[in-house]
């Protein structure tokens, strides 16, 4: 290594050293940039499961008060079957 610094060592060095400035704030712009463009991407990827959980939490709510009605309608007949021969045992039997 040279004991001595010259002016045009000195400038070579200033020229480097700016040359890694410019590197880091390219670098830097280009992070954010992507940054930017995955957190695009990620909004738009969960707004979309969003849209999908949502319509499938409908779908299953529609299914459930179909199986509701369902259940009440057999319900209501295995209780009112029994009370019809009931009655009409009693009425045929006065």
């Amino acid at each position: 290594m040279r004991a001595t610094w010259t002016d045009s060592r000195l400038d070579d060095l200033n020229g480097r050293v700016a040359q890694v400035g410019v590197d880091v704030r390219d670098v830097r712009t280009e992070m954010r940039e992507e940054f930017a463009e995955v957190r695009t991407e990620m909004r738009e990827e969960f707004a979309e499961v969003q849209t999908e959980m949502r319509d499938g939490f409908a779908e299953v709510r529609g299914e459930i008060a179909d199986l509701k009605r369902i259940l009440i309608q057999l319900g209501g007949g295995l209780i009112g079957t029994p009370l019809v021969c009931m009655s009409g045992l009693i009425a045929t039997q006065l």
